[in-house]
């Protein structure tokens, strides 16, 4: 064989095995707790497949309780995802473990997300330590529900929700309806993060915070829950009720407001046949801070990925159909400059739209989970009566002066 032959030869080997190489297909392991092909992650996963038919997307379905342990037990055997989507307070514990990709230089090179178009919730939600851990899928945030139908049968003008929380009182007493099994107000106090979720506005709004549970303003807000309950205003089961099924006694006309957040669009529409509308969240008094929490998911990429380009595709792909969520899953894009295609029911998308501007964040820490406990357990002290609001949120305020180590 000539010398010459055999770099020919060698060298058709070599482009064979590139071919090979750059053939070889990709395969990424996704974790939602989306549940079905209906959802959210489903329906863009499957478009994204569509788009690069050279990668494979295996979804799994967690169960939200437990997407963490989950998550760091894959992590500890090797096993982790690729893209993981995780509660957004979340991100701040898994970014302070090391455990995730930082996508900072992978946003500075994209043409497609920006980091500085992001609200500044959902940016804050995703960033730990001056680096961004995670790209926010959508967002949510809390306002006020109500039954118009209902205002004008007592007297008051669905034109003008309530702004203030004795506009809420006041509304919520002449709206609660004994004999019919009509309640004024309809929210969630259950001990989970959901508790949490819709008791940290109230305190935002009074001048406190996550870290400031023990002051006079978050013991206004935990007595003014209190006086609810106690006046019958609200259901008694607020205590172990989820926002989903709170709601659903606003949409079956057995509570005349309701506190939730846009997720229950779709649901509403179908359901409340009545003429519903919704309201700025209502604020402490006039003069004070407009607040509401930030919710819905935040998409990361485990450092451990062996196809983090191709991960951080997919990120790129969801985040460029901002413009479809509200319409078809009822939830805000993350970003400002996003709006939704002709939007359904244009006087929420308003409203939201708006309230999404004073959306704040849980944390971010990486202990919130504790701190979210203590709050949780504080608010449940109270409205049960096992004890007061100041004492059961002093309680919790030492309890989250030791995670935060004051």
């Amino acid at each position: 064989m000539t010398r010459t032959l055999r770099l020919l030869l060698g060298t058709a080997a070599l482009l064979a095995s590139a071919t090979l190489a750059q053939a070889e297909p990709v395969t990424l392991e996704v974790w939602t707790h989306d549940e079905d092909e209906t959802k959210f992650t489903y329906v863009f996963v499957k478009e994204f497949q569509a788009q690069h038919p050279d990668i494979t997307v295996n979804l799994k379905h967690v169960n939200f309780a437990d997407v963490v342990n989950d998550a760091m037990r894959a992590y500890a055997a090797g096993s982790a995802p690729d893209v993981i989507g995780i509660d957004n307070p979340e991100t701040a514990m898994f970014a302070a473990r090391n455990v995730l990709l930082d996508l900072s230089p992978y946003v500075e090179q994209s043409q497609v997300i920006k980091a500085d178009a992001f609200y500044p919730g959902p940016r804050n939600s995703s960033t730990w330590d001056g680096k961004l851990f995670a790209i926010p899928r959508a967002s949510n945030t809390l306002a006020l529900y109500y039954n118009a139908d209902m205002f004008k049968a007592a007297g008051l003008d669905p034109d003008k929700p309530p702004q203030t929380w004795d506009d809420l009182y006041q509304a919520a007493k002449k709206l609660t309806d004994p004999a019919k099994n009509v309640y004024g107000l309809a929210f969630s106090a259950i001990g989970t993060e959901e508790g949490t979720f819709q008791f940290l506005p109230f305190i935002q709004s009074a001048g406190a915070d996550y870290d400031s549970v023990g002051s006079d303003g978050a013991v206004r807000a935990l007595e003014f829950w209190q006086k609810l309950l106690d006046e019958k205003l609200a259901s008694p089961d607020t205590l172990i009720r989820s926002q989903y099924d709170s709601t659903g006694t606003f949409n079956a006309g057995n509570a005349a407001m309701a506190i939730s957040g846009p997720w229950e669009l779709p649901r509403m529409a179908k359901e409340a046949k009545f003429d519903w509308r919704v309201a700025l969240f209502p604020i402490e008094k006039d003069g004070s801070p407009r607040a509401s929490a930030l919710g819905d998911f935040n998409n990361v990429i485990f450092k451990t990925s062996k196809h983090p380009k191709e991960a951080f595709m997919l990120l790129e792909y969801i985040y460029s159909q901002n413009h479809r969520i509200w319409n078809e899953f009822g939830l805000l894009p993350p970003v400002q400059d996003a709006k939704a295609d002709s939007p359904q029911w244009p006087k929420a998308y308003a409203v939201f739209t708006e309230q999404m501007q004073y959306a704040r964040p849980r944390g971010p820490n990486p202990d919130w989970p504790k701190i979210s406990k203590a709050i949780q357990t504080a608010i449940q002290s109270a409205l049960t009566h096992q004890s007061d609001p100041k004492t059961a949120l002093q309680t919790a305020q030492a309890t989250i002066d030791r995670v935060l180590k004051k």
